[in-house]
C-alpha cells in the first residue's frame, strides 16, 4: 500500500511517504513556523568577502545567511564568472532579494540565491529567467513538444517556466492557470520589496506537510492519514491547490501514532542503524561524516546456489535497490561514495549501474552519479536542502565528543 501520514501532535509534526509498505522518506519538524527553506526576503548585505566570492546578507534570522557568487548571477553569463568581481554587483549594506536554498545548521547559517523560483503543483515559475523547461523524468518526447508549446503559448512577459514530473498529462487550461496564479504572487513580491522594513518576510512557502502532499501526492497514492484535526480541515480548504481529489482519500484518525505503526517504526530504527540487513543474508553499512558518506557492500551469510560471480551480482543488485530507498530516506547529500563488491564482467556492472539509476529515479531530490573510479567506486552527488535524518535524531556524546570509541592504551 502508498500512502503519506501527517502525525502532528505538541508542536512537533512528523511526515512520512510509504511505498508498498516500506518508509521510503520520513520528515520531522519541531517548529514547523519556523521553516525557511523556499521562503523569500528582502535582505541586506552585511558584509562582502572577495576572496571567497561570497556575501553574508541578514534575513533577519539568528545567523546570517551566506550568499555565493554562482547564486548571486542572475542573468550574467555564468560562463564568464571568472571576469566577474562580486564586488561589482554586491555591496555592504545593499537591499536585495533572496530566496533560501538550504536550511541553517549549528555551525552555518542558511544558503540564499537571488535566482527567485516559485512552486506550484505543476509548474515551477522562474522570473528571472525566459527559459522553458521540462522535468527531466518525462521522457516521452510528444510530451515533453506538448508542453514546450504549452509554455510558449502562455507566457507572459519572457517569464519562464519549469513543467514538473506532476505536470505530464495535466491539460493546457489548468497548466495556464497556475502559471498565472504564480505570476499574481510574483508581483506581489514584486510591490512589497520597496516597503520597509529590511529585512522583512516577503512570501512564505507552505509549510511541511502542506508542501509533501503538493509535491507527491498522485493517482497512485492510496490515502492520506491525518490526526490534528485543525491539519485535516487546512488539507480540504487547499484542495484545489494541493490535488484535486485530495479529499476522497484524505482520511482523520485522531488515534494515529508512528509509534503503533510496525512499518513505519521498524523503517525509522532501520534508518537509524548503521548497517542495513539485506533480505539474502548480505547487509550494507552507511557512515556519515562531516565530508561525505561512504556505503559499503557485503555477502555476509549470503553464499549463493550458483557461483561466485551470481552470488555477488545478486548481492550488489539487491544492494542498489536498499541503497537509493536509504538515501531517500535517511536523506543523505553531498558527496555520497558507494563500494559495491567487485565485479570483473563489464555486462554485470552495467545490469547493477542501470538498476541502480532506476531506483535513483524515484526520489524528487534526483542523486547524480558522476563516475566509477578505477577502483571501482561509485561516485555521485545529491542536492542538500534539509537535515539529514540522523542529524534530527542525534546529538554528539559529551563523553567521546562523536569519536564513538573506547580508547584502550594497553
Amino acid at each position: 500500500m502508498n500512502y503519506i501520514f501527517i502525525d502532528s501532535k505538541d508542536g512537533i509534526e512528523k511526515v512520512g511517504i510509504v511505498e508498498n509498505d516500506k518508509l521510503v522518506e520520513f520528515y520531522l519538524d519541531n517548529d514547523s513556523e519556523n521553516q525557511l527553506v523556499g521562503n523569500i526576503y528582502r535582505a541586506r548585505v552585511i558584509n562582502v568577502l572577495q576572496g571567497m566570492e561570497a556575501a553574508f546578507v541578514d534575513i533577519g534570522d539568528i545567523k546570517n545567511a551566506y550568499l555565493d557568487l554562482k547564486s548571486a548571477l542572475l542573468q550574467v553569463n555564468r560562463h564568464k564568472k571568472d571576469e566577474i568581481n562580486i564586488r561589482d554587483f554586491i555591496k555592504a549594506g545593499q537591499e536585495i532579494i533572496v530566496q533560501v536554498l538550504k536550511e541553517p545548521t549549528e555551525s552555518k547559517g542558511a544558503k540564499v540565491t537571488t535566482n527567485i523560483t516559485l512552486p506550484g503543483r505543476f509548474i515551477v515559475l522562474t522570473p528571472y529567467s525566459e527559459k522553458i523547461s521540462v522535468s527531466r523524468k518525462i521522457q516521452e518526447e510528444d510530451e515533453i513538444n506538448r508542453l514546450k508549446i504549452i509554455g510558449e503559448k502562455i507566457k507572459y512577459e519572457n517569464i519562464g517556466m519549469i513543467f514538473r514530473t506532476n505536470s505530464k498529462g495535466i491539460s493546457e487550461n489548468l497548466l495556464a492557470d497556475e502559471y498565472f496564479s504564480l505570476i499574481k504572487v510574483f508581483k506581489k513580491i514584486e510591490r512589497e520589496k520597496n516597503f520597509l522594513p529590511c529585512p522583512k518576510l516577503l512570501y512564505k512557502e507552505m509549510n511541511l506537510s502542506e508542501k509533501i502532499i503538493r509535491d507527491s501526492f498522485n493517482e497512485k497514492t492510496d490515502k492520506v492519514i491525518v490526526n490534528n484535526k485543525e491539519k485535516y480541515d487546512r488539507f480540504l480548504e487547499l484542495e484545489d491547490i494541493l490535488f484535486s481529489g485530495l479529499k476522497e482519500k484524505l482520511i482523520y484518525d485522531k488515534d494515529f501514532d508512528i509509534k503503533y505503526n510496525k512499518d513505519i517504526s521498524k523503517g525509522l530504527q532501520i534508518a537509524l542503524d548503521r548497517k542495513v540487513d539485506l533480505k539474502s543474508g548480505g547487509y550494507i553499512v552507511i557512515d556519515e561524516t562531516e565530508a561525505l558518506t561512504a556505503i559499503d557492500v557485503n555477502t555476509g551469510k549470503f553464499i549463493g546456489n550458483k557461483n561466485l560471480e551470481d552470488t555477488v551480482v545478486k548481492t550488489n543488485l539487491e544492494a542498489a535497490e536498499e541503497i537509493a530507498r536509504q538515501i531517500r530516506l535517511r536523506n543523505l547529500s553531498g558527496i555520497i561514495i558507494i563500494d559495491f563488491i567487485d565485479m570483473k564482467n563489464g555486462e554485470d556492472v552495467a545490469l547493477v549501474m542501470k538498476k541502480f539509476e532506476e531506483y535513483l529515479n524515484l526520489d524528487k531530490n534526483k542523486a547524480n552519479i558522476v563516475s566509477i573510479t578505477k577502483l571501482g567506486l561509485v561516485e555521485l552527488t545529491r542536492k542538500k536542502t534539509r537535515n539529514s535524518l540522523y542529524t534530527n535524531f542525534t546529538k554528539t556524546c559529551p563523553v567521546c565528543k562523536g569519536k564513538g570509541k573506547l580508547i584502550d592504551l594497553l
